[in-house]
């Protein structure tokens, strides 16, 4: 048999996710805003909206940057606002970030959202990792430490996922890649939310979607629209019945 073919690093297998359905998040876990203000995980899943997580590391110079880009750009193409239908939290897998590099990123953040007012719902966290470690396991992100160009372990291999938590602080949905589709993240907060937000139209392209966690996006449910166009074909039928059953009111002739 000619040469083997070129295996991927032992490492890349423990880089990916678990999807935690339904998971709850450790709430009671400490972190540190941008702020350098000492905070709870669950002091941001208070105020009735659904949260948009991601997973960073603040030094990252090439998967991280991306993903944040690719989240601020499907949120800013929404409709939904910061602070209004949603709330988002970025927190750094990395020990060794600061408040003040996590400062730097909310605001890079908030330009990329062309939101500068919505800070109040825009935070960045570092913590511990001890917190770090309950909050990966409970989103079932995997990271592992890999060597640099100059072979020092300061990078990390990770998937890129966006999450939607629900806004008592449990896990909604993922979303794959580094470019997302505004329409998914618009459902993604409408389900995590119990449809508290968004329009009629949006419940009608909702029920006619199905979340594919396999896939991490939405796709048609062709059987649904099938469903529903016989369900208008029916009544079309029925109304054009009833019309033509109705007999036209004749002229009164006088003598």
């Amino acid at each position: 048999m000619g040469a083997t073919a070129q295996q991927a690093p032992a490492w890349q297998k423990h880089a990916g996710i678990d999807q935690n359905l339904n998971r709850p998040l450790p709430l009671n876990d400490g972190w540190v805003d941008e702020s350098g203000r000492s905070v709870k995980l669950g002091d941001y899943f208070r105020d009735n909206r659904p949260v948009m997580l991601e997973l960073m590391y603040f030094n990252c110079k090439l998967l991280c940057p991306q993903v944040l880009q690719g989240m601020a750009d499907a949120l800013r193409q929404s409709g939904f606002h910061a602070g209004n239908q949603y709330d988002v939290l970025v927190a750094s897998f990395d020990p060794t970030d600061t408040p003040a590099e996590a400062a730097m990123k909310k605001q890079q953040f908030l330009s990329m959202l062309d939101a500068p007012k919505a800070g109040n719902a825009v935070h960045f966290l570092t913590g511990p990792q001890a917190s770090i470690t309950d909050l990966a396991e409970a989103t079932g992100f995997h990271y592992v430490r890999v060597p640099g160009p100059d072979g020092k372990m300061d990078q990390f291999a990770h998937s890129s996922v966006i999450m939607i938590v629900t806004p008592d602080g449990r896990m909604s949905k993922y979303l794959f890649g580094v470019n997302f589709q505004s329409r998914d993240v618009r459902l993604a907060l409408i389900q995590a939310s119990t449809r508290h937000i968004g329009t009629l139209s949006d419940l009608v392209l909702l029920y006619c979607c199905n979340y594919s966690p396999s896939q991490g996006r939405y796709t048609v449910a062709v059987l649904r629209i099938l469903g529903l166009a016989g369900v208008g074909s029916i009544i079309a039928v029925v109304l054009m019945l009833w019309l033509l059953s109705k007999k036209p009111k004749g002229a009164t002739v006088g003598i």
